[in-house]
């Protein structure tokens, strides 16, 4: 079987770090698949983690989730601008309508040709595949 390959953004990288569902389904699949995610999605899970932690109560736990956001550069690689740079302009035509932000995220996929792991409805109609959290075992699990 093929490697199955999924890029995910930063809210998904959130809900890993935060969550227990995202975070059993990578440990899971993280021998079998790829996860990627473009480096300024992993900026912006960095960034945004503090805040969301301390806003449920949960401040005294930033370093350890900021460190496991760190860790997880093991398991979903991070993928530098320069990678999916040419693949901008195709990525704000099919998404710009809805959140012109999210191009890295589309780019990224459509460099690696494979679906979005996503729960950001954004994406929905870009000719990309997404899988939202509930769902994305039945494409891991696939055979191909």
């Amino acid at each position: 079987m093929a490697a199955r390959r999924l890029v995910l953004d930063a809210n998904i990288l959130i809900r890993a770090v935060l969550g227990k569902r995202v975070k059993n389904v990578i440990t899971t699949y993280a021998v079998e698949a790829e996860f990627f995610v473009p480096e300024v999605a992993h900026e912006d899970a960095e960034r945004h983690l503090p805040a969301v932690l301390t806003k449920f109560d949960r401040a005294v736990e930033i370093d350890e989730a900021l460190a496991y956001l760190t860790q997880l550069r093991q398991t979903i690689l991070p993928v530098p601008e320069e990678i999916y740079l040419d693949q901008k302009a195709e990525a704000l035509a099919r998404i710009e309508q809805r959140d012109p932000e999210d191009w890295p995220i589309l780019a990224t996929a459509l460099v690696f040709e494979c679906p979005i792991w996503t729960e950001d409805n954004d994406f929905f109609g870009t000719g990309v595949p997404t899988w939202t959290t509930d769902r994305v075992e039945l494409y891991l699990k696939a055979d191909t």
